[in-house]
């Protein structure tokens, strides 16, 4: 009996250290600020060179829409996340810790139609179509879509799974405005050639957060946040940063920089604030 007991005991022992173990390799997810083929363009060499560097083993997981994305990191499938999808009362409590963001100037929600639209005040886009990049995506939507509302201005809300199929759908004529951010509407102005009139701007939310589990180790998020950091001083990663930032017309050289959940204070404000249906 006792033998028994030995090795059943051993066996927990086995089991347990194998659930604790951590996995071969973490999931890194990013918010699909772009359409897929750009975001895994954009992410895949960074993601390499900072796997590589920091030895610790990292994996792009991208669904098809930035919802998809979210939906992963809810479901604790993903280890590491660029998003600011996380800063919401219920998942503040999920213990997510901010280890850096990208050096890009604050960004904007905004409120847009092609340059040469006849719509010039927002007021004119009551009852019309207006198109977002998803439920969850908190400046494009939250914050332009909660302005709506405070000004009592009904639209029929369009979700295109990503920014790009948005302004996709904008100059295809399915929709006569777009809730987007200052960043990313740049960067299509840069790609596409496309100019736009703003019909509103919100006040300045930082850059996206790089995010880490609390399930990862703090050794290996150090090693990565270093990786990161640091990726800027070493002629292979400034190469992977130019590199990608030239694909989405970033308007800065790209480079990650240290950041703290202080950092974010605007967004835990703007939940405080926005209508019950946002929050």
């Amino acid at each position: 009996m006792n033998l028994h007991l030995s090795l059943l005991a051993g066996a927990l022992l086995v089991t347990q250290s194998a659930i604790a173990a951590p996995p071969a390799c973490y999931n890194f997810s990013p918010v699909n600020q772009f359409n897929v083929q750009v975001s895994a363009s954009y992410w895949n060499p960074i993601i390499s060179y900072v796997s590589a560097r920091s030895k610790v083993c990292m994996k792009l997981k991208l669904g098809r829409t930035s919802a998809d994305t979210t939906s992963f990191v809810l479901a604790r499938e993903v280890d590491f996340a660029f998003t600011n999808h996380l800063f919401s009362p219920d998942r503040d409590k999920m213990g997510w810790t901010v280890f850096g963001r990208r050096n890009a100037p604050p960004v904007h929600a905004q409120i847009v139609v092609p340059v040469d639209s006849p719509i010039k005040d927002l007021k004119e886009l009551a009852g019309a179509a207006v198109s977002f990049p998803g439920a969850e995506a908190l400046v494009a939507y939250k914050v332009n879509y909660a302005q709506l509302l405070r000004a009592n201005i009904p639209v029929n809300v369009v979700f295109a799974g990503n920014q790009d199929a948005a302004f996709t759908q904008l100059f295809a004529g399915m929709v006569k405005a777009v809730g987007a951010n200052s960043q990313l509407v740049a960067n299509w102005s840069g790609r596409e050639g496309s100019a736009f009139r703003v019909l509103w701007s919100s006040a300045p939310f930082n850059d996206l957060a790089l995010m880490a589990s609390p399930r990862v180790p703090a050794e290996q998020v150090r090693a990565v946040a270093s990786a990161f950091l640091t990726m800027h001083t070493d002629p292979e990663g400034k190469r992977v940063l130019a590199e990608s930032g030239a694909l989405v017309h970033a308007p800065v050289p790209l480079s990650f920089v240290p950041a703290s959940q202080a950092d974010y204070a605007s967004y835990r404000a703007f939940y405080a604030d926005a209508p019950a249906s946002l929050r």
